[in-house]
């Protein structure tokens, strides 16, 4: 089920009415019933792929209740090493098979030894990148001895499941949403209207403006050989704030829908497109994918620690593993090493935890440094989403080359005035909300009546005329 859709206009409002007025008395039920309420969003797409989602659930669930019951490192080792295998070869059989066939195969036929075994024919579970980490956080987590597991099996299945972030994220940690589902909870009307707002941003992200920028996007890059230098940068541009708005905007969907139901997620984005360098823009871009590879892959390796060789080997390790995540193509992998490229300057320099606060706090506009930071760092971050959003290697290449041609200074063929617009809106918005958690926040700010609900009444209907055709979320496909 898609939060674009009818059918989630009708699904949320029934379950917030049976959550909030049918079984709000009794914790468990509550439990039981977000429970089935997502296992029905989910099967909404394909009812069979929740096998999956329970395969996961049930071994992690033994998987903590065998640690709990040994202290013996040896048995907690295998333990965890089922746990590994079990999430990592569903999300290897479904996600990657192919990808590592085709390239075995492609390996023999240079050498000179063509074979041609069957590859399979699967679709991508929606979702499986991202309830299978937050899963395999539960049992390292308690494998750590960082959490005690949990005894209570409806819980843990409710927060594996949990519809508002089980396609997309944010990838939750147990430590922190996991207490939720043994908490009572009671409705709380600031929280549950900061939701709506919340909700309105990110329903404006993603079909006003990421959904008009998949139009233009979809036509340059298709055509791109037929473009000039300046039209494909335009391109460029317009795809880094699709894929922005349309990601973002899920998450503002996702953790605006939890609050309605008194749960808190994570926060996953922080304006990152007003980072001043790539270190900064990472702590701000899907803050709690880049936080899991730190704490179960980079940290585990060494992290910044020891030689300069140990750095640089994690560092790249550690963005090729974040761009192989995002799906079975080498133009993920050399988006991540790319990215790792621009990050490994400020690390070596000890400058990476340099831009921690709010760019030009307390003042309208930045200063020229300012300003020039943001700018480059932008600048970085466009050309290396060529590569994320290319159908191959090839073809970004051929893109960038035609970028960097004579005529990169020319007038673009294509001018999407309105798409410009909606891109410019959003800036403003978010540039003067910077400081807050989303682009409607209050914080306590009075905003007289008519001018606020002057402005939600503006977003609707900019939702309702002005929206795309209905694009899919980018991030379901990984």
């Amino acid at each position: 089920m898609l939060f674009n859709s009818i059918d989630f206009m009708v699904f949320l409002p029934v379950v917030f009415f049976v959550y909030w007025f049918v079984v709000s008395r009794n914790l468990r039920m509550q439990n039981a019933f977000l429970l089935l309420a997502s296992y029905v969003f989910y099967g909404w797409w394909d009812w069979r792929f929740l096998s999956l989602i329970v395969i996961s659930s049930v071994v992690d669930y033994l998987v903590g209740i065998g640690m709990s019951m040994t202290a013996q490192r040896l048995r907690r080792k295998l333990l965890l090493l089922a746990s590994l295998v079990v999430n990592l070869g569903i999300l290897g059989l479904f996600k990657y098979f192919n990808f590592f066939l085709e390239n075995f195969v492609e390996a023999f036929r240079l050498l000179g030894h063509p074979i041609n075994p069957q590859g399979l024919r699967i679709i991508l579970p929606v979702g499986v990148s991202f309830y299978t980490f937050q899963t395999l956080s539960y049992s390292i987590d308690v494998y750590r001895r960082r959490m005690e597991p949990t005894k209570d099996l409806l819980n843990f299945f409710a927060f594996v499941s949990f519809f508002p972030q089980l396609v997309a994220g944010p990838i939750e940690r147990a430590a922190d949403f996991l207490p939720q589902f043994s908490k009572k909870r009671t409705f709380e009307y600031g929280e549950a209207v900061d939701g709506m707002r919340q909700i309105l941003w990110g329903l404006f992200k993603k079909i006003v403006v990421a959904d008009n920028c998949a139009v233009v996007v979809n036509e340059i890059f298709a055509n791109y050989s037929t473009h000039t230098g300046s039209t494909l940068l335009l391109g460029a541009v317009v795809f880094a704030f699709q894929i922005y708005g349309d990601f973002s905007g899920y998450t503002d969907i996702a953790i605006g829908t939890a609050r309605l139901f008194g749960m808190r997620l994570t926060r996953n984005f922080a304006f990152p497109y007003f980072s001043r360098d790539i270190a900064e823009f990472w702590r701000r871009w899907h803050i709690t994918l880049s936080t899991w590879f730190r704490d179960y892959v980079y940290i585990p390796l060494g992290g910044s620690q020891g030689s300069n060789w140990r750095r640089i080997r994690n560092t790249f390790i550690i963005f090729s593993v974040s761009g192989l995540w995002h799906g079975a193509r080498w133009t993920f992998v050399v988006w991540g090493l790319l990215n790792a490229l621009y990050f490994l300057p400020l690390l070596l320099l000890g400058r990476n935890r340099r831009n921690t606060d709010t760019v030009a706090e307390g003042t309208l506009l930045p200063n020229l440094v300012e300003l020039a930071q943001m700018t480059v760092t932008f600048g970085l971050t466009v050309l290396a989403w060529v590569f994320f959003r290319a159908e191959s290697l090839g073809d970004a290449l051929g893109y960038l080359s035609r970028i960097f041609s004579g005529t990169l200074f020319s007038c673009p063929a294509i001018l999407p005035r309105r798409v410009l617009s909606m891109i410019g809106v959003l800036i403003v918005v978010e540039w003067m909300q910077r400081g807050r958690e989303h682009g409607l926040a209050l914080n306590g700010r009075r905003i007289p009546p008519l001018v606020r609900y002057g402005i939600y009444c503006g977003i609707v209907l900019a939702v309702l005329y002005l929206g795309g055709s209905g694009q899919p979320f980018i991030y379901f496909q990984f």
